[in-house]
């Protein structure tokens, strides 16, 4: 081969390389950091770049996108002398490449390093109980000692996430077992609220249940009370009725037999027979031993043998003939058409009768007053003298 085809080569091959290390491509989302002669010098944006060869060197590319980053637990002891272990997850982004170059050797071990410090430092001051419950708290303190701190990184913490907070195994049964006592208390104390409703329920059902027994056996005595008081009236303002019809009948009876007693004009011997017609009665008892014959005795028998027709000859049966063939009557004779007549009202007309069942709740009527003995009882005969209709 001839000596100017092997410098053309060497020529071209030089050529090449020189353009290989005079153009760069930045990805998207991507930045490199320059160095010139071993000193920074630019920071290459995501596109095509020209650099200076054998001059100008990329010295790191970095992502700007956001990073995630899990740390294994770490043991960490709490304020309660209990050793736990807890694993981190760190979400962050990298605002300033060269920062993130020159400003530490590796910010990934050192964000770890500096999580594991700081969450030493946060939960040391709590106990196991804190611990678990206070994971919101933990977060935001391991992020603003974390963003403070990387922000000379060229890093910005964006969230501190506790993934686990593993405690021993036997605080774990521990735990385990008061939760499970925790549990089976409330459980106790809500079947015993469960309880106590429902017989506070039952309770309630059976005060209503009486109260509205009460009520309705209320409402029947005031019923059946008030029934009764209706039928006492009635039946009394009825023996009323009875008693001064009685009493009329006996009024007209008395009248009838005074007035035929005078009409009828007795003499000695009628009274000598009604003498006679009550001696018996005077014998009758079992406690008459013995009994005396009045002195008028023979009297009577006097007068009953003239009624007989010892004396005249005539005796007190004989009648007078009819002279039409039907017997004499007594002058005047007897009017029986107002011996029936009652006076009072009748019961359909009674205050009482009228007297509603709602008007229980209201003021209970006075008994009408009977009107005095004297405005319904005819007036009797005074002086012997019958009265005339």
């Amino acid at each position: 081969m001839e000596p100017a085809l092997i410098a053309l080569i060497v020529l071209a091959l030089l050529l090449v390389l020189v353009l290989a290390k005079s153009v760069t491509i930045v990805p998207q989302a991507q930045a490199k950091v320059v160095e010139r002669l071993g000193r920074y010098s630019r920071t290459l944006t995501p596109g095509l770049s020209i650099l200076v060869p054998f001059v100008d060197r990329v010295r790191a590319t970095i992502d700007l996108r956001e990073q995630v980053v899990s740390f294994p637990p770490q043991p960490v002891i709490t304020a309660d002398n209990l050793q736990v272990g807890i694993d981190t997850v760190v979400y962050f982004q990298v605002t300033d490449p060269k920062l993130a170059v020159y400003g530490i050797a590796n910010y990934i071990t050192g964000m770890e390093q500096l999580t594991t410090t700081t969450l030493r430092n946060v939960v040391g001051g709590l106990n196991l109980e804190g611990a678990l419950t206070g994971r919101d708290g933990i977060n935001s303190q391991l992020r603003e000692v974390l963003d403070g701190t990387t922000g000379p990184w060229g890093l910005r913490v964006a969230r501190v996430e506790i993934k686990a907070i593993d405690p021993p195994h036997s605080i774990q049964d521990s735990m385990e077992k008061q939760m499970r006592a925790d549990r089976d208390k409330r459980a106790v104390i809500l079947t015993a609220e469960g309880h106590r409703q429902a017989a506070i329920t039952s309770a309630e059902g059976e005060k209503a249940s009486a109260i509205l027994s009460a009520e309705g056996r209320k409402q029947a005595a005031i019923l059946e009370a008030e029934a009764e008081r209706q039928s006492r009236i009635l039946r009394a303002e009825g023996e009323r009725a009875a008693l001064f019809l009685q009493a009329q009948g006996q009024a007209k009876s008395i009248e009838t037999v005074f007035q035929a007693i005078h009409d009828g004009k007795p003499d000695q011997g009628l009274l000598a027979y009604q003498y006679l017609q009550t001696l018996p009665q005077i014998a009758q008892g079992d406690a008459n031993k013995m009994w005396i014959v009045p002195s008028e005795f023979s009297k009577a028998l006097e007068g009953l043998a003239n009624l007989g027709g010892a004396g005249d000859g005539k005796s007190w049966l004989d009648v007078d003939a009819p002279v039409d063939g039907r017997p004499a009557a007594a002058d005047g004779g007897i009017d029986t058409s107002s011996w029936f007549e009652s006076q009072l009202p009748s019961a359909a007309d009674q205050p009482e009768a009228k007297i509603e069942l709602t008007s229980i709740t209201d003021s209970t009527p006075l008994v009408p007053t009977p009107p005095p003995l004297s405005e319904i009882t005819p007036e009797l005969p005074q002086n012997g003298e019958p009265r005339t209709e």
